[in-house]
């Protein structure tokens, strides 16, 4: 089976931090498998997931995506970018612009550098993207304007924007944390049913022990920048679980310190 994420102590501390944000992480993902990273807020998952989506630089240790392995002094080049989506917590939609042009924007990076420029998609790029709302049961919405509709709607607009880059990567940053627990799993379960029924590789982050359980096959347990544990979601226990949110101490934009 191919490897989708080769992570191999890997470190990363942001400016002039005390203590680092990641410390000495290695974890593999296999092509097609849905991970959850589960850990207190603070713990590193947003750093983690940016650093594999190619935002952050200054990094240790040897990271690879897609087979492909990233520089920690450089952004990937641009021919990369499409094969991995980014599903965003706080939505990053255009507010006063329409679902499907929200969705359309998934397609920019498989655009031509003008047809992106122009903003002019072609008839494939509009099929993909009334498929991906189709997918994410908002088809209807397609002309609605996204300041006009619920959190619920918003981040199956994030999802099917996602969904039509066709990416091979979905990384999701806390992507049901706005929303109440019955939205939530409807989301968690959107997400990774459209990830599965594309052969693409799901990594999420959560704080909720019990969605990750639900929608995950494996959960690796990320305490103060570190892997506390990473077993298959069968094999998660309460245990391992409680030590994984005992008291800490937040550290701002540095992980956790746990408190004596």
């Amino acid at each position: 089976m191919s490897t989708a994420v080769e992570v191999d102590d890997l470190s990363f501390a942001h400016t002039a931090a005390d203590l680092p944000a990641l410390g000495r992480v290695s974890f593999r993902v296999p092509a097609g498998e849905s991970v959850a990273l589960l850990g207190p807020s603070g713990a590193g998952k947003t750093t983690l997931l940016a650093l594999l989506d190619g935002r952050l630089q200054g990094w240790s240790g040897r990271v690879s995506v897609l087979g492909a392995p990233l520089d920690p002094d450089r952004p990937p080049p641009s021919v990369r970018r499409p094969d991995t989506g980014f599903v965003f917590q706080e939505f990053a939609l255009v507010e006063r612009s329409s679902v499907l042009r929200n969705v359309l924007n998934g397609r920019l990076g498989r655009m031509s550098p003008l047809r992106a420029l122009m903003g002019s998609p072609t008839k494939h790029d509009l099929e993909i993207a009334r498929t991906a709302l189709a997918d994410c049961g908002i088809a209807d919405l397609a002309e609605r304007r996204v300041d006009s509709l619920s959190g619920g709607q918003r981040q199956r607009v994030v999802i099917a924007r996602c969904l039509a880059q066709e990416p091979r990567l979905i990384l999701a940053d806390e992507p049901v944390s706005n929303l109440d627990p019955a939205r939530a799993g409807e989301i968690l379960a959107l997400l990774a049913g459209a990830a599965q029924a594309r052969g693409a590789t799901a990594l999420f982050s959560s704080h909720q022990p019990d969605l990750a359980r639900r929608f995950a096959q494996r959960i690796i347990g990320i305490r103060g920048g570190r892997i506390a544990f990473d077993v298959p979601t069968s094999e998660l226990n309460e245990d391992a679980t409680a030590e994984l949110y005992r008291e800490v101490e937040p550290i701002p934009g540095i992980g956790l310190r746990a408190v004596s």
